[in-house]
C-alpha cells in the first residue's frame, strides 16, 4: 500500500465517521475531503474542484429549481386537496390515491419537495378519517423513494452515478432505462406496505394539544409595568423567559411573557411589575385573535441548520417565539436560546397571526400543523412549468439533448417567462446537495487515480468472485443498503460506483448490473430516519422512534435485495 493509497483510506475514514456523527455538517465534510486531497498533492487543483462542474451536480441543481417551479406555480398544491376531496369519499382510496401520487411525482421532481408538501395534507386527512399519522407518513416517505428510483431524474443518486459512468467511458444512463425494475420494486414496496407495513407501522395518536405533545408544563403569564419608562427587555433581564408579544391595555402597557413555573415566581417577587392573573400554559392560551400556535420542522437544507435558536432572530423574522424542541433523541422546552438547531427538528412556535403564513413560505420550515396556507403564487403559470418539464424529459429521453443541457435550458425558460424570479431559483438550490457533491466526487477520481479503487476491489472479487458475479453483485447491494442507512445516499454512490465499475473489469464480465447495483441500494434508505431526507422530514411529525424504521424497513429493503439479485442480471446481462 503506498503512502497516498493511505491518505486516501485515511479521508475515507475521516468521512465516515463525520457522516455518521452529524455533528459536522455534510457539506463541510466534504469540502475537508476535497481540500486535503488538493493540499497533499494527490489531486490537481482542476480535479479537486472538478466535482463542482461536474454534468451531475450542475444537472442536480437544475432539477431542483424545476421542482420550484412546479411548486411556486400550485401543481403539488392541486394534488394535496385532491386527496383530501377522495378522503371524504373512501379510506383506502385516499391512501392508495396518495402513495401512487407521491411515487409518481417522485419519479420526475425533488422527493423531498413532494413530501414537504403532503406532510399538512396527511394529516389533516388523518383527522378526517380518524387515522394515526404515523400510519400514513412512513409509507409516503417509502413511496418516494421507490418512485425516485424509475427514472433518471428521479433522484440525486442515478444522476450521480450516470455521471460516473460516463467519465469511466461507459454509456450514461438512459432516462427510462431504470424504469423496468423501478416499477417493479415501486409495486413490491407498496404491496409490502399494504399488507405487512402497515401492521408494522405504530398507531401512535398525535396528541391534538400541541403544548402537551412537546411536554411544554410551563406558564403564561401577563406582566403589567408600572414604570412606562423602562425598556421592557430591561425589566427582565436576569430571567429565563421569553417575551411573547407587548400589547395595551387599560392605558398601561402589557407584556406577555413564558417561563418555567420558578422563573415565574422570581418574577412575582420584582416590586416593578405587576403580576396579571397567571395562565395555565395550553394550545387555547396561545391562539388567540393576534397570536398562532405553530409546528414547524427544520428542512433537511435548511441554511438554519447548525444555528443556536437565539441567533435565527425568529421574533424579528417571523414574529415568533420557539416554545419547545422536539428530535428523536430528547424533548427541550426549557433554556432553548443555545440549542443548536439540526435537520429534522420539530419546533413548537408562537407566532404572530399575521406572520405564520411567512413560515411556510420559508425554505428553511415544513409547517406541519393547520395555519393558513400562503395563497398560491403564480397559478396561471402553472401550464408553463408543466410544458417545460415535459420538455425536458422528452428531450433527455430521445437522447436530443444530454439531462444537463435540457434541465439547464428549462431553468433558463422559467426565469424568462417569470415562472420563477431568480432569488426563488437560487433559494430553491440544496447547496448541502451541491457542495456535498463536489466534494465527495473528487473522491472517487483520487481513489481511481492511486489503485485505491482497485485494492478494495481485490477484496470484493477475491473474497466473492470465485462464488460467481452475482454473489459480487449481492455483495455491492448489501454493502450500498448498509451505508446507505448511516451516511447519505450521494456519499454512498460516490464510494462505491467506482469500486464496482473496477471489481467488473477485473471479474471480466459488464460493469452496468454492478452499477445498477450500487444505484438502487443507494435509494433504498428504509432502515433508520436519518439516511434519507424524506425519512428526516416525517420523523417528527409522526411521532416517530428509531426502531420503527428498523422494524418496518428491514424486511422491504431485504426482500428489494432479493429481487434485485434476481433480476438485475436479466436486464443487464454481464
Amino acid at each position: 500500500m503506498t503512502f497516498e493509497i493511505a491518505i486516501v483510506f485515511a479521508l475515507i475514514a475521516l468521512a465516515l465517521v463525520l457522516f455518521a456523527w452529524e455533528r459536522v455538517s455534510y457539506e463541510v465534510t466534504a469540502l475537508i475531503v476535497c481540500v486535503t486531497l488538493m493540499v497533499t498533492g494527490i489531486l490537481s487543483p482542476a480535479e479537486g474542484l472538478a466535482g463542482f462542474s461536474n454534468p451531475a451536480t450542475i444537472a442536480i441543481g437544475a432539477m431542483f429549481v424545476l421542482s420550484e417551479g412546479l411548486r411556486r406555480t400550485g401543481a403539488l398544491a392541486h394534488v394535496g386537496e385532491l386527496f383530501r376531496r377522495l378522503g371524504r369519499r373512501s379510506r383506502w382510496l385516499a391512501i392508495g390515491g396518495m402513495l401512487l401520487s407521491v411515487g409518481l411525482v417522485s419519479g420526475f421532481i425533488n422527493n423531498t419537495a413532494a413530501i414537504a408538501i403532503i406532510i399538512p395534507v396527511v394529516l389533516a386527512v388523518s383527522r378526517d378519517l380518524g387515522l394515526s399519522p404515523s400510519k400514513l407518513l412512513m409509507p409516503l416517505s417509502f413511496a418516494s423513494m421507490l418512485g425516485g428510483v424509475c427514472t433518471l431524474i428521479g433522484t440525486s443518486t442515478n444522476l450521480l452515478v450516470s455521471s460516473i459512468a460516463a467519465g469511466h467511458g461507459l454509456a450514461p444512463f438512459g432516462m427510462f432505462e431504470m424504469a423496468p425494475l423501478g416499477l417493479l420494486f415501486f409495486a413490491v414496496g407498496l404491496a409490502y406496505l399494504a399488507l405487512v407495513g402497515i401492521r408494522l407501522t405504530p398507531a401512535r395518536r398525535s396528541l391534538e394539544d400541541l403544548t402537551s405533545r412537546y411536554g411544554v408544563r410551563q406558564y403564561l403569564t401577563d406582566v403589567r409595568v408600572r414604570d412606562q419608562r423602562r425598556e421592557t427587555r430591561a425589566l427582565l433581564e436576569g430571567l429565563e423567559v421569553e417575551i411573547v408579544e407587548v400589547f395595551a391595555r387599560d392605558g398601561g402597557r402589557v407584556v406577555r411573557v413564558v417561563g418555567a413555573p420558578g422563573e415565574i415566581a422570581k418574577l412575582v417577587a420584582r416590586q416593578d411589575v405587576t403580576i396579571e392573573p397567571v395562565t395555565t400554559w395550553g394550545d387555547a392560551a396561545l391562539r388567540t385573535s393576534e397570536r398562532e400556535l405553530v409546528e414547524a420542522v427544520v428542512a433537511p437544507d435548511a441554511p438554519i441548520a447548525g444555528q443556536r435558536i437565539e441567533d435565527v432572530s425568529f421574533a424579528e423574522r417571523f414574529g415568533a417565539v420557539v416554545l419547545a424542541l422536539r428530535r428523536p433523541d430528547e424533548l427541550q422546552n426549557e433554556r432553548l436560546a443555545a440549542s443548536i438547531l439540526r435537520p429534522g427538528d420539530s419546533l413548537l412556535l408562537s407566532t404572530a397571526r399575521e406572520q405564520a403564513a411567512a413560515l411556510s413560505r420559508d425554505a428553511s420550515f415544513v409547517v406541519v400543523s393547520q395555519v393558513e396556507q400562503p395563497p398560491v403564487q403564480r397559478c396561471k403559470k402553472l401550464p408553463i412549468a408543466l410544458a417545460v418539464l415535459a420538455a425536458v424529459v422528452g428531450l433527455a429521453a430521445l437522447d436530443v439533448l444530454p439531462i444537463v443541457v435540457s434541465a439547464l435550458a428549462g431553468c433558463v425558460v422559467l426565469l424568462l417567462t417569470r415562472t420563477l424570479r431568480p432569488r426563488e431559483a437560487y433559494e430553491s438550490i440544496s447547496w448541502k446537495v451541491i457542495f456535498l457533491l463536489a466534494g465527495v466526487i473528487p473522491l472517487g477520481t483520487a481513489m481511481d487515480r492511486t489503485g485505491a479503487s482497485e485494492l478494495v476491489s481485490h477484496f470484493f472479487t477475491d473474497g466473492l468472485g470465485p462464488m460467481g458475479a452475482h454473489v459480487v453483485l449481492a455483495g455491492f447491494f448489501g454493502a450500498s443498503l448498509l451505508l446507505t442507512n448511516v451516511i447519505s445516499n450521494q456519499a454512498t454512490a460516490a464510494l462505491l460506483a467506482p469500486i464496482a465499475i473496477e471489481s467488473a473489469h477485473l471479474l471480466g464480465v459488464s460493469a452496468r448490473p454492478m452499477l445498477m447495483a450500487v444505484t438502487f441500494a443507494a435509494s433504498l434508505s428504509f432502515m433508520t430516519p436519518v439516511g434519507y431526507q424524506t425519512n428526516t422530514l416525517v420523523y417528527g411529525p409522526g411521532s416517530y422512534r428509531f426502531g420503527d424504521f428498523t422494524r418496518v424497513g428491514t424486511p422491504l429493503d431485504l426482500i428489494l435485495w432479493g429481487l434485485a439479485v434476481l433480476l438485475i442480471p436479466s436486464l443487464w446481462p454481464f
